[in-house]
């Protein structure tokens, strides 16, 4: 018999799938977007280097990003309590707060980089 904060077996099994199912067609939906980034790169000038190089960088972002929340998501599902969700969230949180600052810089880096004349 479950708890009153408790999922239920069931729930928690068809939340793990459904998790799992997203992340396999965000992966596809990746692979085609690095494809298409991998071709619009080979046609790219020496000019649009650095813009291409930023470019490259948002999308291996926005990778990881949806990575780290499909993992929050995971460890959600399989949460035995709403206090261990909180927590997840809090570290999520936390974490997603320094990759996003870490990810601000660097691209800020790359795109000042890619405006200065050669």
């Amino acid at each position: 018999m479950t708890g009153p904060y408790e999922i239920p077996a069931e729930m928690r099994e068809f939340a793990e799938k459904s998790v799992q199912q997203a992340r396999k067609a965000f992966d596809g939906f990746m692979g085609a977007v690095q494809k298409s980034t991998a071709t619009a790169e080979e046609t790219a000038t020496s000019a649009g280097m650095g813009m291409k190089d930023a470019s490259s960088k948002a999308v291996s972002y926005a990778q990881d990003n949806i990575a780290a929340a499909f993992d929050l998501a995971e460890k959600m599902v399989k949460a035995k309590d709403v206090q261990e969700v909180m927590a997840l969230q809090a570290d999520y949180l936390k974490s997603q707060l320094e990759a996003v600052q870490e990810q601000a810089k660097e691209l800020g880096e790359t795109i000042k980089s890619a405006a200065q004349p050669k």
